[in-house]
């Protein structure tokens, strides 16, 4: 064999998994159909999305809080074409970082779209058509995913877009529509409305990022509404778009079936993603998709129907989330190297990335009722916290899930300042099976906005949360 590992795919899930197969001692190879590595993550999505969010934050608090905070500003303007550049050098940077990574670590890497000929031997086609052929004696299959398209809606990537074309809108535009109101659709809705453009979120759902605790959604929502003026159209059903011009019109259905229509300079289709497999040559060696959502189906090894044949992240089921596809990447590295890793999927933290940021990780509320599981709630607002105070970012909550016997935390639910950043408390606590008290018990820093988990602890333990 000519290789130990071969990695179809360079995303998170990909680059990660190669360098730890590399790391154990196995010669690794790594094919990227695309001329940077990183995939959608580091190109078209996490990185340059986080990017812009900082960069409208800027700007948006230079706009609206930078006065009471005593700084005088005048003639304040949107640069878009250097917003997009910065943005731009943020990815150059990021995936330079991982060219430099496959060198130090003596990974081989090819360009073109892999495709199995056998279970060990990759065929390897390149833009201009020609093709070479590697083998290896396992392959990890990191292809990841691309954006849902609605079938009623022809996507034109000039007017009618996805996440990937509103990275690069070189113009703040007065309107906007955003179709879901998931992740991608909030965070890039929220970079266009903090410089200014009228956003209107468009979600079949009654709730939005409907994944999470109830109470987050309906909390973001409120903040979005009241300090970026978002416009919500909950429970409508899209059936259509059009283009004349310049004007994008979306049709509707609401909740009574009556028609609403939406007139915006851009609308974001952002209803969700799909698994990449195309030209994997899966049907070569006899691995069939799943119906939805084209899934690669996988033990609980992440091992394929095939020996020797793994798929990690977005690609297999579950969450699809960058640090998923690593852990994964890890996990199937340290199987091939023999060893015994874990990934506790309970305990995988979701993000949103507005303003006030929304994370949260184990059980929501509703899932324990469904359950049948009794379970104790403690929440503590970021107004009645001092560091928030000082920093004008009083919107928002912790809630922290405790079993109602055991005092167990089973769930942690956030919306505040860096929730991003605070949600590995809770998934700390919660890898080490900490009781709430625990977390109560804990000396937190002061002022800091990790306080209020430990007072939301507080309150889950036995309601006596002090600054409330």
């Amino acid at each position: 064999m000519q290789y130990d590992v071969v990695v179809i795919g360079s995303g998170p899930g990909g680059y990660v998994g190669a360098i730890r197969c590399a790391q154990l001692g196995m010669k690794t190879a790594v094919i990227e159909k695309y001329k940077t590595f990183g995939g959608t993550c580091l190109n078209v999505g996490c990185i340059p999305s986080k990017a812009l969010l900082d960069s409208s934050e800027h700007f948006h608090n230079a706009a609206h809080t930078f006065g009471t905070h005593g700084i005088d500003l005048k003639d304040l303007k949107v640069n878009m074409p250097q917003m997009i550049a910065r943005k731009n050098d943020v990815v150059a940077q990021n995936t330079a970082g991982i060219t430099y990574l496959f060198k130090k670590n003596k990974i081989d890497s090819f360009e073109g779209v892999g495709s199995f000929v056998d279970k060990n031997t990759i065929k390897i086609t390149k833009a201009d058509g020609s093709s070479e052929q590697i083998t290896a004696k396992n392959v990890i299959i990191a292809s990841g995913s691309k954006p849902t398209a609605l079938p009623f809606l022809p996507i034109d990537k000039k007017r009618i877009i996805t996440s990937t074309e509103a990275l690069n809108i070189t113009e703040v535009p007065k309107t906007m529509v955003v179709i879901g109101g998931g992740v991608i659709g909030l965070e890039l809705g929220s970079v266009y409305a903090r410089l200014g453009t009228k956003v209107s979120v468009v979600e079949f759902m009654p709730s939005i990022i409907g994944t999470m605790d109830a109470g987050l959604g309906k909390e973001l929502q409120r903040v979005l509404k009241k300090s970026l003026g978002m416009e919500f159209y909950m429970s409508h059903k899209v059936t259509g778009a059009s283009v004349k011009g310049k004007t994008v019109t979306v049709t509707a259905d609401n909740a009574k079936g009556e028609q609403v229509k939406l007139d915006a300079d851009y609308c974001i289709v952002a209803v969700g993603r799909v698994a990449y497999t195309d030209g994997l040559g899966l049907e070569n060696i006899g691995i069939k998709t799943e119906e939805r959502g084209n899934k690669i189906p996988v033990n609980e090894h992440l091992e394929t129907a095939v020996p020797g044949v793994y798929a990690i992240g977005d690609v297999i089921k579950g969450a699809m989330l960058a640090h998923k596809a690593e852990d994964e990447g890890v996990y199937v590295a340290e199987r091939l190297a023999g060893q015994k890793p874990h990934i506790n999927y309970n305990l995988i933290p979701g993000v949103v990335y507005t303003w006030p940021e929304v994370a949260s990780v184990g059980y929501t509320e509703e899932q324990l009722k469904e359950k049948g599981v009794a379970y104790k709630a403690g929440s503590f607002p970021f107004k009645a916290s001092g560091r928030a105070k000082a920093s004008m970012d009083t919107d928002g909550f912790v809630k922290v899930l405790a079993d109602a016997k055991t005092d167990e935390i089973l769930g942690v639910h956030m919306i505040g300042p860096r929730a991003a950043d605070m949600i590995a408390e809770a998934v700390v606590a919660m890898e080490f099976r900490a009781s709430a008290e625990d977390i109560a018990r804990i000396c937190h820093a002061h002022p800091t906005y990790t306080e209020a988990i430990k007072e939301a602890a507080m309150a889950a333990t036995d309601n006596r949360a002090i600054h409330m």
